[in-house]
């Protein structure tokens, strides 16, 4: 692995990896690509192609491999000066072989579970810089004990005959909690876990008794979903495209028509990200039309999704506020049982469809009043920190447009930081098109600060 990493090419670390006597046997390209979010033809050409040089993918991989930041050629974001001597962090993950029939499995645990199974000597290992191997195929929540662990290496062995609900239960309560920190964590923390879990799915999903095939292709589909949009915060839309592909398959597979239909609204929203105005409009139709039956709050998402089509082409004020007008009563109407019913009916919140309409506003030429928007959703501290930095960066944009140099270079300025601290690419996105938009009043020193500080 050294020798490897000594190269600065991460397909030949890859290879490295997989190929290290310490598993039990090599693992293909096939089950790494699952783990990394690539396909099998995509891995073997970065093992042997030319070294891959995009920073977040070579972060990303990293930190699913569990690779130590000391023995990397670039640095991982967030680490300390002091890395060979600090202590192994919450979100860190090992690889532990669990005994099954005279033979070992080879089960990826986080450090809150090893602590809570009584395997504080291998986070000691780690934190001493010991040869211990750490891998993605699924980070363990903290157990009673290790029955559980032996219950999941089982099921991640024998698929067929181990692999049932509890263990799907296992995976879904990963994927939620994975969910829960992506707000604060960034993308790059949560991929590894979430990655994980779909190489697990993707591995075993042929294996498993058909009774619980149909809810782990589902369980795959939500995952898939998520996996599209933490590389939509990442910037990395051809992955994004990859995994909401996946999530449509298994979606279909699973005969789960409200997530495909929920899929087709988050295509229509990168589509948005990649200012393809018409798109925007297909797709956010598309999914308003389908045979499912969607929540309120969806209904809600998909109709503002739809004045955000009408604001990018042209379309007159009246008729984009008048789709935003049906959105504000979908969801003023939704009952307090919406969050039950299934991940696609949780998060859209009332000051969710406020900054989406803030946006509206700045795309339909009004951005003072976005601005302002903006600022009331930002106060209310309801937003986590990456969305917070994220609609930052938005007001910071609305705010050049209204003619208030000084003031986006501020708000701006606070936009990056939270960027950096939660890894999101899509936010400095933004601040670029701020600094552009500022230029002719970059010798403010407003402006400059905000330049300087992104270059």
């Amino acid at each position: 692995m050294r020798d490897a990493l000594a190269t600065w090419h991460m397909g030949r670390v890859i290879f490295a990896y997989r190929t290290h006597p310490w598993h039990p046997r090599p693992l293909s390209q096939e089950i790494a690509g699952n783990w990394l979010g690539l396909t099998q033809a995509q891995l073997s050409r970065i093992e042997n192609g030319r070294a891959p040089e995009e920073l977040s993918k070579l972060v990303c991989w990293a930190r699913i491999l569990g690779i130590p930041g000391e023995l990397l050629w670039f640095r991982l974001p967030d680490e300390a000066d002091g890395r060979t001597s600090a202590a192994v962090q919450p979100s860190e993950t090992l690889t532990v072989p669990v005994l099954l029939h005279g033979r070992s499995v080879l089960l990826p645990i986080d450090a809150q579970t090893a602590r809570a199974s009584g395997l504080d000597g291998l986070l000691a290992e780690l934190a001493n810089g010991q040869p211990v191997l750490s891998g993605p195929v699924a980070h363990a929540l903290p157990t009673r004990d290790l029955d559980e662990l032996e219950h999941v290496a089982a099921a991640l062995d024998d698929a067929r005959r181990y692999l049932d609900g509890s263990v799907v239960g296992f995976f879904r309560s990963q994927l939620d909690r994975s969910k829960a920190d992506d707000g604060s964590l960034g993308p790059a923390r949560a991929l590894p876990m979430v990655l994980g879990i779909l190489g697990a799915i993707s591995q075993h999903v042929r294996e498993v008794k058909p009774d619980v095939r149909y809810a782990l292709l589902s369980l795959g589909a939500d995952g898939a979903e998520f996996a599209g949009w933490l590389y939509r915060d990442l910037h990395d839309c051809s992955s994004a495209t990859y995994w909401y592909d996946r999530a449509m398959e298994w979606a279909q597979e699973a005969g789960d028509t409200a997530m495909q239909g929920y899929v087709l609204l988050k295509k229509s929203q990168m589509a948005y990200d990649l200012r393809e105005a018409h798109r925007v409009v297909t797709f956010a139709e598309a999914a308003q039309s389908g045979p499912w039956q969607f929540p309120r709050k969806v209904r809600a998402e998909a109709t503002q999704q739809q004045a955000f089509g009408l604001a990018m082409t042209g379309e007159s004020l009246s008729k984009v506020e008048q789709k935003m007008d049906e959105a504000r009563e979908l969801l003023a109407g939704a009952p307090p049982d919406d969050e039950r019913l299934g991940p696609t009916g949780a998060y859209f919140t009332g000051d969710t469809l406020l900054v989406r309409q803030a946006t509206c506003y700045t795309e339909a030429g009004k951005p003072t009043k976005a601005a302002a928007l903006f600022a009331d959703v930002i106060a209310s501290g309801t937003l986590s920190r990456r969305d917070a930095g994220f609609f930052r960066a938005r007001r910071a944009a609305a705010l050049a447009l209204s003619g208030e140099p000084d003031q986006a270079a501020a708000v701006g300025l606070q936009a990056a930081q939270a960027a950096r601290e939660t890894n999101s690419e899509r936010t400095l996105c933004v601040l670029a098109d701020v600094v552009a938009a500022l230029s002719p009043r970059r010798s403010r020193p407003g402006p400059r600060e905000l330049r300087q500080a992104l270059s």
